[in-house]
This record gives structure tokens, C-alpha cells and sequence, in this order.
């Protein structure tokens, strides 16, 4: 299929790289034409990751080796014809499915049996673990009622028809013996893409919801986590109303993250499971919209059941993915305001500590004030001295001095001059170390 629009005189529209692909979905998966009597053997495997890869592979090399139709590097979707079987082959972005449309000869529903019928998938290689196996039996609606009280567990069966009125469908969520979940399919009156169309989407239906209960045990695996952070954190907070001192605000702070970690590191390893879980419950319900149901003989419908057996699942998903949300908003306050504690603690350590500085630095200046003036007072004691032997030699030559007087008369010069040398060496070491 071509992207491109072509206008006539030969000019053409440059289409978005995507155009194609996003046209192509829509048509993706296309309803299969079926006539009753027909059996559906459908399984749905895991194949997150490389075995996606491995599963692709496997397939193109059984094409390649029978002949048929070669799988495209880029599909997701393969329709193949075995014989009288028509395998369809689609590839989702968690798991992967083989659909077995097969003959089936007219008689009692669910026999001869699935495991009989599905020899077929032991040629192919199993791309991951079993998520659904379904056998599904389309029947005309004969001259003898069906008993499908008969054929399903009474305690679980659930029946509807369509909307329509022209074709009813039952099952009761068991798995059988060979390990499928059964579920019969009454044709009266459906056209053959009618009939595919619903069959579709009852497979679908039953896909989907095992795809949406895998949320389920990842809910109950956290759920004591949770819970015991939750305890934690109740005790933390009261405990946080009698602690003062800076280590066990830090020894709380430093709990309090390891809780958060926790939570964060569960939150995240969920965080696609309960998504996908919302989304799987989201197409459960619009395929059930979608066939419209009304009641069979008084037994409950899908939609009833589903809401009875599935919705507490979901919304337990749901509740768990909300506390996890809740608790680590409160893990965060109660971080914060720790934080700030220790914060405060430390700014008034802080503040002790350079008022400590600050007095240790004043009795400093006066300890260096007391040695300066001593200094000086010792240094113009020997200037003086020395001025004084100058002095008395003089006056031993013959020169007319009075020692005493000289001396006398030098000792204010002496005592400010060298002050005044102390003054300037001080203020240039303080200039220098500014």
C-alpha cells in the first residue's frame, strides 16, 4: 500500500513516514469469515523481550520450510492455511497468539477434544510461557436444544445473547481436563462475517481478561511492603515529635529514605503491570458493549459475572497503585520537613561556631595588641640603649653632648618611630592576607 497522493498532472504529496502504518492499523486485524460447525483453538503465549525476536523467527523458518506464504520482517499479524486449518498469527507488545480455525463435524459440542485437535502447535516451537488456551465451538442451532447446563459447571456458568437475538454464547471460565477454558457459540442465524466477528471478540474477551488479572498477584506480592512502610511511617512521624537532637534527626532522615527507595523501587517495577492491567480491563468492557448481551434463561450474563469476579481485581490493581502514589507523597513531606530540621540544626551549629571564631579572633587581637605594645616597648628599650653608647662615645671623642640628655631627648623619637615601622609591617601582612 502506498502512502503517496497523487494529483493529476503527475504531481505527488510527500506523505508522512508514519501515514502508511497508521493506515494500515485499522485493517490490521480484519474479521475472519466463519460458518458453522467450526472449532477455535486459540492460545495466547508471553513473549516480552527477546522472545518476541525468537518467535518471529520461528515462524518465518516454518513458512520457509513448508513453502507458504513468508512471513514480512515487519508484520504483525500472518495468516497461514494448513490443510483444512487456517492458523492466524498475531504478535501484541506482551505476548503473542496462534488461532486454529478448524472443521468440525456436526454432533455433541467439545468432541472430539482440544488436546486431539491441537497436534497442530507441536510443529511449531513454544515462543513463552502459556498465558490463555481456549476452545471455542461454534455450533448451529439444530433441531435439539443444547443443554449447557450439561456441558459447563453450573456454580459458574454465565450465558447471553446478542443484541440481536441471533446468536447466544456460554462458558463457564473452568479449565477443562486437556487445560482449555470452553466456551460454545450458538449460531441462529448470523451471517459467516457476522459470525466471524463475534467469535473475535469473544476470544478477545477471554484474552484480555487473563491478560488483565496478571495484575492481580503483583498487587498481593506488594501489598505487605506496603503495608509495613505504611506502619513505619505512622511511627517515624510520632517519633519525629519528640527528637531534638541533630543524630536522630539524621538517623530518621537516613530511614526514611531507605522507605522511600523501597516504595520507589516497587513502584516502578509495577508501574507497567498495573497499567497494562487498566488498559486489558478498559477492552474487556468494550468488547462486551460491543456484542451487547441479554439474559439467557436466568443465568447470568458475561457483563454480571465479569463485575462480580473481576472488577475486585482490578480495582485491588487500581487501590495499589494509588497508595503507592499516596505514600510516597507522604514519604516526601515528612522527608522535607526532617530535611529542614537537620538544616536548621546545622545553620544553628553553624552560628555557635563562628560566634565561638569570633571571640577566639577578639581575644586574639588583644593577645596581639598587648605582644605589639610590649614589642615595641622592648625594641625601643635597646634602640635607646645603642643610641645611648653612640651618645657616650661621642662625647669620650671630645664632643661637646650631654649622654643623659641626649638619650632623654630620644626616647619619644625612638618609641614612635618604631611603632609607627610595627604599625606599617602589621597593616601590610593584613592587606596581603585580604
Amino acid at each position: 500500500m502506498t502512502a503517496e497522493v497523487s494529483i493529476e498532472g503527475g504531481t505527488r504529496l510527500t506523505p508522512h513516514p508514519l501515514r502508511a502504518a497508521v493506515l494500515g492499523e485499522v485493517h490490521a486485524r480484519p474479521f475472519t469469515p466463519l460458518t458453522a460447525p467450526r472449532r477455535i483453538l486459540h492460545f495466547a503465549f508471553d513473549t516480552m523481550g527477546e522472545a518476541a525476536r525468537a518467535d518471529r523467527a520461528a515462524l518465518a523458518d516454518f513458512c520457509t520450510r513448508r513453502g507458504i506464504e513468508p512471513l514480512k520482517p515487519s508484520a504483525k499479524h500472518h495468516r497461514l492455511t494448513l490443510g483444512g486449518a487456517t492458523l492466524r498469527w498475531e504478535q501484541h507488545s506482551e505476548f503473542t497468539t496462534y488461532t486454529w480455525e478448524l472443521p468440525a463435524p456436526a454432533g455433541a459440542p467439545f468432541h472430539p477434544s482440544a488436546a486431539s485437535l491441537a497436534a497442530p502447535m507441536a510443529g511449531l516451537p513454544q515462543p513463552g510461557p502459556l498465558l490463555v488456551a481456549l476452545d471455542l465451538h461454534l455450533v448451529a442451532d439444530g433441531e435439539n436444544t443444547i443443554a449447557i447446563d450439561r456441558l459447563f459447571d453450573r456454580a459458574s456458568l454465565v450465558a447471553a445473547e446478542n443484541t440481536e437475538g441471533d446468536a447466544s454464547f456460554a462458558t463457564d471460565f473452568q479449565i477443562d481436563a486437556g487445560g482449555f477454558v470452553r466456551i460454545l457459540v450458538i449460531d441462529r442465524g448470523l451471517t459467516p462475517e457476522r459470525a466471524g466477528a463475534l467469535v473475535q471478540r469473544i476470544v478477545e474477551l477471554e484474552t484480555y481478561r487473563t491478560l488483565a488479572l496478571l495484575g492481580l498477584p503483583e498487587a498481593q506480592r506488594l501489598s505487605p511492603s506496603i503495608n509495613r512502610i505504611e506502619k513505619r511511617l505512622a511511627e517515624v512521624a510520632d517519633e519525629m515529635r519528640r527528637t531534638e537532637k541533630l543524630i536522630d534527626n539524621h538517623r530518621l532522615l537516613d530511614e526514611l529514605t531507605e522507605l522511600a527507595a523501597e516504595l520507589e523501587a516497587g513502584a516502578a517495577a509495577s508501574l507497567f503491570r498495573f497499567g497494562a492491567s487498566r488498559a486489558y480491563n478498559e477492552i474487556v468492557q468494550l468488547r462486551l458493549q460491543t456484542i451487547g448481551e441479554r439474559k439467557v434463561d436466568h443465568l447470568p450474563t458475561w457483563s454480571s459475572f465479569l463485575a462480580r469476579r473481576m472488577q475486585p481485581a482490578i480495582r485491588t490493581c487500581i487501590t495499589t497503585e494509588e497508595r503507592q502514589a499516596d505514600l510516597s507523597q507522604k514519604l516526601a513531606r515528612a522527608a522535607n520537613l526532617l530535611r529542614t530540621r537537620v538544616d536548621v540544626e546545622l545553620e544553628r551549629q553553624n552560628r555557635d561556631l563562628l560566634e565561638s571564631m569570633n571571640a577566639r579572633t577578639r581575644l586574639q587581637l588583644r593577645l596581639q595588641t598587648t605582644v605589639e605594645g610590649l614589642s615595641v616597648a622592648a625594641i625601643s628599650y635597646y634602640v635607646i640603649g645603642l643610641f645611648g653608647y653612640v651618645a657616650k662615645g661621642l662625647h669620650d671623642r671630645g664632643v661637646p653632648i650631654d649622654t643623659t640628655l641626649a638619650s632623654a631627648l630620644f626616647v619619644p623619637v625612638a618609641v614612635l618611630s618604631i611603632w609607627w615601622v610595627v604599625r606599617r609591617i602589621r597593616k601590610k601582612h593584613i592587606a596581603g592576607v585580604e
